[in-house]
């Protein structure tokens, strides 16, 4: 006999509808408004960078379901003590990737294009780990598509060039970071 658990179902359910939901819309019930600029920023950088609106659509739509859907696994404690160490140690990457992509932007010439893609592939590798038994094959695939899309080099260097065509994004995008790091969000 099959073991039912209507918390399962439940979670399983909002899972689904928080997947077929992620609009600008929508997610504002869910992302505060400095994430949501910096999210509007990376969109346009990658629709800059790639020339396809589509795609870039997909990235950060990928990255808002992923978010989503890590959120409410964590507010219906779905993470094992074990998983819970991954995930702390997820947040201490994350910060220290925040930290440093401030930093190269706030000194000019100081970017390093190996580094900053080495972290955000370490943050994916850590995120894959954590959601490894709780998310389905299709979001490893949103995971590891959002991630390198942002860690490609090219769109790095890019994004970092002092007098390029990004600045002004990488601008905002590091703006609202440091206001989330200020407010103890990241």
């Amino acid at each position: 006999m099959e073991a039912f658990s209507s918390k399962d179902m439940a979670m399983r359910v909002q899972k689904k509808f928080l997947s077929s939901v992620a609009t600008k819309s929508s997610v504002q019930m869910f992302i505060d408004d400095t994430t949501s600029e910096i999210l509007d920023e990376l969109y346009r950088v990658s629709k800059e960078y790639s020339g396809n609106k589509s795609e870039a659509q997909k990235v950060v739509k990928d990255l808002i379901k992923i978010a989503v859907k890590i959120g409410v696994l964590f507010r219906n404690n779905r993470f094992t003590t074990d998983e819970l160490v991954i995930a702390q140690d997820f947040k201490k990457k994350l910060n220290m990737g925040t930290m440093t992509a401030i930093s190269f932007y706030e000194v000019d010439f100081t970017f390093d294009k190996a580094v900053m893609s080495e972290l955000l592939s370490s943050c994916r590798d850590l995120l894959l780990k954590l959601v490894n038994t709780h998310l389905t094959a299709k979001s490893h695939g949103r995971i590891n598509h959002v991630f390198n899309h942002y860690s490609d080099p090219e769109l790095l260097s890019k994004l970092y060039e002092p007098s390029g065509p990004f600045r002004g994004h990488l601008t905002k995008i590091c703006k609202g970071l440091n206001k989330l790091v200020e407010d103890g969000t990241i």
